[in-house]
């Protein structure tokens, strides 16, 4: 091989290196966004199966409220999954807060890795469904406990603390959820 063929080689070998690193980057972010894509997904689709006392709403066509605390992992996908939606004639709606005191009116409140567990605590007992995403530890988990577990998005129900929230879980609902092998 000439020495114009082993520079150009060696030019294309360079190349090679830097998309591969590129395509397994792009495949993590991909996994990333899919994945929240689900929670997203999940959120809005567990409505029908959550029962909240009627003094949770303002009125009767009070939209339900799905709130992000802290930082947000999903951009638009949630906005643009719950958008035209109507689950019992009640429009849902997005909010993104940054202070417990402002959970007033949040009928799901999505809690993120990132975010502070002291929130948890502070709605327990509220009827709101906390979601937390994959809490180690039992006393940072919300009502609905996101898990990944082979490359699948699966969720948690806490029944007791749904009930002290005064929430009804239907029965489909917790029979969807994850049970871990004991």
């Amino acid at each position: 091989m000439g020495r114009g063929a082993a520079r150009y080689f060696g030019r294309t070998g360079k190349l090679s290196l830097v998309f591969g690193a590129l395509l397994l980057t792009s495949g993590s972010v991909l996994a990333a966004s899919l994945e929240y894509a689900v929670k997203a997904t999940y959120l809005y689709k567990f409505v029908p199966f959550i029962g909240w006392p009627s003094s949770s709403f303002y009125s009767p066509d009070s939209p339900i409220n799905i709130c992000v605390f802290g930082k947000d992992p999903f951009g638009q996908t949630l906005d643009q999954a719950v958008a035209g939606q109507r689950i019992e004639g009640r429009a849902l709606a997005v909010r993104r807060i940054s202070e417990i005191a402002a959970s007033a009116g949040c009928h799901i409140v999505y809690i993120g890795a990132s975010a502070d567990r002291a929130v948890v605590e502070a709605l327990r007992g509220q009827p709101v469904l906390t979601v937390s995403d994959a809490a180690a530890n039992q006393a940072d988990r919300g009502i609905v406990n996101f898990v990944v577990e082979d490359n699948k998005v699966r969720f948690e129900i806490d029944e007791h603390a749904a009930e002290q929230s005064h929430l009804a879980v239907s029965s489909k609902l917790l029979s969807l959820a994850y049970q871990k092998a004991k």
